[in-house]
């Protein structure tokens, strides 16, 4: 099994920056290799938001986004209308 980890070494330990989901007390064999990328670069990447467009759907409704609220949960609708 192999694994990828992001860490950050602090002066005195790595200290992972997501969920290790390693065994606790076994002995592991690391490679450290520099990361170039800025870590906000690649969080933003990571982001689901980042693509959205790639996942959007017309529903046709013309004021989803302004009544989404409406739409959602029930509320009566605001009246406000989209540009």
């Amino acid at each position: 099994m192999i694994k990828t980890l992001h860490a950050v070494f602090d002066g005195r330990v790595l200290r992972p920056e997501e969920p290790a989901d390693l065994e606790v007390n076994k002995h592991y064999l690391l490679s450290i290799e520099p990361v170039e990328k800025t870590k906000e670069v690649e969080d933003i990447k990571n982001d689901s938001a980042y693509n959205i467009s790639e996942i959007a759907v017309k529903t046709g409704v013309h004021d989803l986004a302004s009544e989404h609220d409406h739409y959602l949960y029930g509320k009566p609708k605001r009246g406000v209308e989209d540009v």
